[in-house]
């Protein structure tokens, strides 16, 4: 896989921190020109990539976006809309007020749409592209006290990355969708931390629980480059019959095939 993606120009959403990252890193080892957007400008920069500071819940950051790119590269080859983030209650439906399906809506779903109709016009124009967007196992499999209007964004997050792969596929770009189950970044540990003050429970106790809830088979969270290594391939020209698929990493999670 070295080198697999030398000369490619790929943007990657929330790309300074967790998943975003190790995506970031794993794009830019197998050679690929990096563009990392996130709202904050990490505390310690990577040099070799190019940082677009950016809030993408703004309807106007997307054609921010593109400018600076093209206007950089004169192209884009690969999308990986990775950014999101579960940032209602928990509780269930009667916890959620109007603005926390908005906020995930926008943050988990619009955010794409956006920045995918911003950047899809040089793609076409050249026939060809990958995008891959980051969506949650969550989304098939919702828990109701947790996750509730997170699951509903990414559902709406598949659905649209199938339609969209359906469309574009004739036309030379191919859509993806990778789902990772519970993964150990900084966010998730937060969000753990979260539920254990909510529930008056140890952090460690509500890290058990949540264990249970989602019952992985591997017994443990999955490392963030382990999803990496994934997305990496399916950018790359040795996943070029791939298109329209949504894959789990979850550790054998999902119930089902």
């Amino acid at each position: 896989m070295e080198n697999a993606l030398k000369g490619k120009v790929a943007l990657v959403t929330g790309g300074t921190k967790g998943i975003g990252k190790a995506i970031a890193d794993q794009l830019k080892n197998r050679g690929a020109e990096v563009v990392v957007i996130a709202r904050t400008e990490p505390e310690e920069p990577a040099d070799d990539r190019y940082f677009i500071a950016a809030d993408l819940t703004e309807a106007g950051s997307a054609e921010e976006i593109r400018k600076k790119i093209i206007g950089r590269y004169g192209r884009i080859d690969i999308i990986i809309n990775n950014a999101g983030a579960n940032l209602s209650p928990g509780g269930g439906f009667s916890a959620l007020e109007d603005e926390h399906w908005i906020t995930d809506w926008q943050l988990n779903f619009l955010s794409v749409v956006r920045l995918n109709k911003a950047l899809l016009p040089d793609m076409l124009d050249r026939k060809k592209g990958v995008i891959i967007n980051i969506s949650t196992n969550a989304a098939r499999q919702p828990l109701w006290d947790m996750t509730m209007s997170y699951s509903s964004a990414k559902a709406a997050l598949n659905a649209y990355s199938k339609a969209l792969a359906t469309e574009l596929g004739p036309k030379g770009i191919r859509v993806n969708v990778v789902s990772p189950g519970v993964v150990e970044t900084p966010l998730m540990l937060e969000f753990i931390d979260t539920v254990a003050k909510r529930s008056g429970i140890s952090s460690e106790q509500a890290y058990e629980n949540m264990m249970q809830a989602v019952n992985v088979p591997l017994n443990r969270m999955a490392e963030p480059e382990e999803v990496a290594h994934l997305v990496a391939f399916l950018a790359s020209d040795d996943a070029r019959y791939i298109t329209g698929i949504n894959y789990s990493v979850d550790g054998g999670a999902l119930p089902t095939v």
